[in-house]
């Protein structure tokens, strides 16, 4: 992260006074080995991994050929823009194409916010794994068939990567990053994206790229605007957003009411409460929003977890889409239009950008529209009580929004209805004396789109479910020495459901992580502790099922199994 990352458990679990607790740094860095095991404490580079990517999703076989980005190694990077490297398009013809990430770093080092953009358009947004003495090395491959517009046809063809990091002689670690594009030609190996790519993508993103091309977002008032115009034969509109929170909002579902900070003469900056919404609105008109995935960075909550699997989304940040085709009676009038980005009781800082992903009528140049409906109901409530520093903090939240609009082209008079629900509820409970803290927090998204015409009818929809809860205890100890004792159950559900015509496409996702440990840190080291992970990952479509289990003790896989089988199971959450 960032200068201003906080990193670790103790900057969002006691927010206490130094009467209560022996001071506490602003950052943690956990030992280059927490056990005695022979993985930690060898010579050798350790591989991290992110058990979320079957090669169900992704291609098993080699590319048909691939494009080398870029190479560098991040050393002292804070304040200074991207690195870039010039892109040239590919000149044979291709199907589908995976980006492909790879880092290596040894020493001290915390972990870091990453991206990468091509004109502007965002690729990849990532996280860093903290190093040890030895040095870690990980690998990310993204799919990226939907940008196949940009990357044959860039407006300027430059790559750009952000990693802000610092080195000196406390924090030696040095990222070596290595940027490529594999290619696949074979339409039998296509994406399971299986949609036509969008015609044109449009970056909703900072002009400049002096600290990223990404928008900081500093508090709840704090929007930020891009201008943009759309070809007039344009049928499609779909809104992808990329975010990141750090600062005082890393971990935002934690943040108690700024009442009980008053209350108790506190001097955090980590407050607001514990609900968050990013929002997007078109010309001045709301268009969605959401309540983003709370992905844990690697030096989060407890550190040890994370090696050598890290936290779901670290290595490849979760997106969110929102289909703004039902506003293109606004849009498409041959001038300057305004996207604007903002989020509810948001805090110092917020990333986010967004790519705005286009459809032209390949035989017509107009195609005309109107927006039909607009609506939105929302209730927010918030059941607060404290005494000194024990606290109960209670919010639940529910918001309704239908948009339609209708769009004539070459392929008929299509009508497109799009209905968004979230429901929001929230807990965080201190007690003794504010030292014990545990949140449960758990957000619920329903998406459903439906475009009809004189052809029929299509429908898809989107139901996610992610679930959080985390549970720590604090223990002084002697020497301004105190241990941290963690539990972590964390969960990502999707459902996606798609009927066009004949065709019928279903897929579920289940990814689940239990994880509890220790530690005993002083100032800013943790000096030992014991820590065991969990995953579970489940993907499943009409044609096969994918799982893979893992299970970590103190930084050593003790078993990975993978099951591959066929067919579509039903399952409920």
């Amino acid at each position: 992260m960032p200068l201003f990352h906080l990193s670790l458990l103790l900057l969002f679990t006691p927010l206490l006074s130094a009467l209560t607790l022996p001071p506490q740094p602003s950052h943690l860095l956990r030992p280059y080995s927490h056990s005695d095991s022979t993985s930690l404490s060898s010579s050798s580079p350790q591989q991290y991994l992110d058990p979320t990517f079957p090669s169900l999703l992704l291609p098993s076989t080699p590319p048909d050929f691939s494009l080398p980005l870029l190479s560098h190694s991040f050393a002292y990077t804070y304040n200074l823009p991207p690195f870039t490297s010039p892109y040239s398009p590919p000149s044979s013809p291709w199907s589908r194409a995976v980006l492909c990430l790879s880092v290596s770093c040894a020493g001290e080092q915390y972990d870091r916010i990453a991206a990468v953009w091509l004109d502007r358009v965002e690729l990849l947004r990532t996280s860093t794994a903290e190093p040890t003495e030895a040095g870690v090395f990980w690998s990310v491959r993204k799919e990226v068939t939907r940008y196949k517009s940009l990357l044959n046809n860039p407006p300027n063809g430059t790559i750009a990567v952000m990693l802000e990091n610092i080195v000196d002689d406390t924090f030696t670690g040095v990222y070596h990053v290595n940027l490529s594009l594999d290619f696949y030609l074979s339409e039998g190996d296509e994406s399971r994206e299986s949609k036509k790519p969008a015609d044109l993508i449009i970056p909703i993103a900072e002009e400049k790229a002096d600290t990223g091309f990404w928008f900081r977002i500093h508090n709840g008032s704090h929007m930020r605007f891009a201008q943009f115009g759309i070809p007039s034969n344009t049928f499609r509109a779909v809104l992808e957003i990329f975010v990141s929170f750090h600062g005082n909002d890393e971990f935002w579902y934690t943040n108690p009411p700024d009442s009980y900070i008053k209350k108790n003469n506190l001097t955090t900056g980590r407050g607001n409460g514990a609900f968050r919404e990013f929002f997007v609105i078109v010309d001045g008109h709301y268009a969605g929003s959401i309540v983003p995935f709370p992905v844990v960075f690697t030096g989060g909550i407890n550190p040890l977890w994370w090696a050598p699997v890290v936290a779901l989304g670290a290595f490849n940040l979760p997106t969110y889409t929102l289909e703004l085709t039902p506003f293109l009676g606004i849009l498409l009038d041959r001038k300057s239009h305004e996207i604007g980005i903002g989020v509810t009781d948001g805090i110092s800082f917020w990333l986010i950008d967004a790519n705005l992903h286009i459809w032209l009528d390949p035989n017509s140049d107009l195609t005309t529209a109107k927006v039909v409906n607009q609506a939105k109901e929302t209730s927010i409530s918030r059941d607060y009580s404290s005494q000194l520093l024990n606290g109960t903090f209670e919010i639940k939240a529910e918001r309704k929004s239908y948009f339609s609009g209708w769009v004539n082209s070459s392929f008929g008079n299509l009508t497109t209805y799009v209905s968004n629900k979230i429901e929001f509820n929230s807990l965080v409970n201190f007690t003794n004396n504010g030292k014990d803290k545990f949140v449960l927090m758990n957000a619920n998204q329903n998406r459903l789109v439906k475009i009809s015409g004189d052809g029929g009818i299509s429908l898809e929809t989107y139901d996610s479910k992610y679930p959080i809860q985390v549970i720590t205890k604090t223990v002084p100890g002697e020497n301004d020495t105190f241990t941290l004792i963690t539990s972590l159950s964390h969960s990502l559900y999707e459902e996606h459901h798609c009927e066009s015509g004949n065709e019928v496409h279903a897929s579920y996702l289940i990814d689940r992580q239990e994880a509890d440990g220790w530690m005993l840190a002083q100032d800013h080291s943790v000096l030992s502790g014991s820590a065991s992970t969990w995953q579970t990952y489940e993907y499943g479509d009409e044609d096969s099922v994918y799982s893979r289990v893992v299970q970590v003790k103190d930084g050593v896989i003790l078993s990975d199994n993978v099951t591959d089988g066929s067919g579509l199971r039903h399952f409920s959450w």
